[in-house]
């Protein structure tokens, strides 16, 4: 009876004279529930009988259910007050989501804030806010308007997480966030997250290894410009014993790692061309590691263009297969 009466006041509350409503609803639930004041009264009062005592006791009742129709009526009102602000959250949520659609990112968040406010526990209004400030994040631009958009966004996936750390939507925007400014070792520690939770993820394997491959030519060319020396991306034959040691040094550990999970990407999605263009860009930098072993690094050289080859033949059987979806109305036939 509660829950019907409460179910309805929340609605009602929305309109006007809320409090007048509440009354007389809690009232009538009162009254239903204490259809038999004989057995109510002796639970309260050990004086059941005639004279003062029975006054005292009658009085007493008269008194708790007073002040149970009052804090009975507090209470509806503040649920009804959390049930219309979950209303109207939903509301901004909803135009919130029009605006971010149509690509008005900046009145999305202002949406978005407002449901966050009116319904601070909800974490889908936290999740479509931060959603909202990642696409006004502009990858590799290091200007503090960018990066403090950037913390916003990453804060809110955060308070997501805080609720479930296995969110996996909420781990890969933030792993996307810190790879978009360039914070890449802490992206890799997001993508690893990811791959305990889905090791059948080929994006986030993809994601490390390229990260690895980007920290590993950033090594490469910053170590060779330092002798004086530009990549050539063939091994780079000419550098002194004692550079090659500085490349072994430096990228042993980032073309190894990056290699495995590359080829653990393909090995999920076969045709992850995208995968096969940084894993034969990998093999070159491997190249640069052969110090005065020219048969292997020749032996790089030559799975790398192998790998261009695969990825060639992996981006047009995915055109294939993207011409066919279209042509069957984004369906892939059987």
């Amino acid at each position: 009876m509660l829950y019907t009466t409460c179910k309805h006041t929340l609605v009602t509350l929305c309109s006007p004279r809320p409090i007048e409503v509440a009354l007389v609803n809690m009232r009538l639930y009162l009254y239903n529930q204490t259809a038999r004041p004989q057995v109510v009264f002796r639970e309260l009062s050990p004086f059941v009988g005639t004279g003062d005592a029975f006054k005292n006791g009658k009085g007493s009742l008269m008194k708790l259910s007073a002040r149970m129709t009052a804090s009975a009526a507090l209470l509806l009102m503040l649920a009804s007050t959390v049930g219309c602000n979950k209303l109207k959250a939903r509301d901004q949520l909803v135009k919130g989501i029009e605006a971010f659609k149509s690509g008005k990112y900046e009145e999305a968040v202002d949406f978005f804030q407002k449901s966050v406010a009116l319904n601070p526990n909800d974490p889908t209004c936290r999740l479509y806010l931060a959603t909202a400030y990642s696409y006004e994040v502009v990858p590799d631009l290091d200007t503090p308007e960018n990066m403090a958009i950037a913390k916003k966004a990453i804060d809110g996936f955060n308070a997501v997480l805080a609720n479930n750390p296995n969110d996996l939507d909420a781990l890969r925007q933030v792993a996307s966030i810190h790879r978009n400014i360039k914070q890449y070792k802490q992206a890799k520690v997001d993508e690893t997250k990811i791959l305990a939770l889905d090791p059948q993820d080929s994006e986030a394997n993809y994601t490390i290894g390229s990260i690895d491959w980007n920290l590993a030519y950033k090594n490469a060319t910053d170590i060779l410009a330092a002798a004086g020396l530009k990549d050539d991306g063939q091994g780079n034959v000419k550098k002194p014993k004692a550079v090659c040691e500085q490349l072994v040094a430096a990228n042993s550990d980032l073309i190894n790692e990056g290699m495995k999970y590359l080829q653990q990407a393909i090995a999920i999605n076969p045709t992850y061309d995208a995968a096969m263009e940084y894993l034969q860009l990998t093999y070159r930098r491997k190249a640069d590691l052969e110090c005065g072993d020219d048969a292997a690094r020749k032996a790089d050289l030559a799975q790398a263009d192998e790998w261009v080859q695969k990825a060639m033949g992996a981006r047009k059987a995915n055109e294939a297969a993207k011409e066919k979806r279209a042509e069957h109305g984004g369906i892939t036939p059987q």
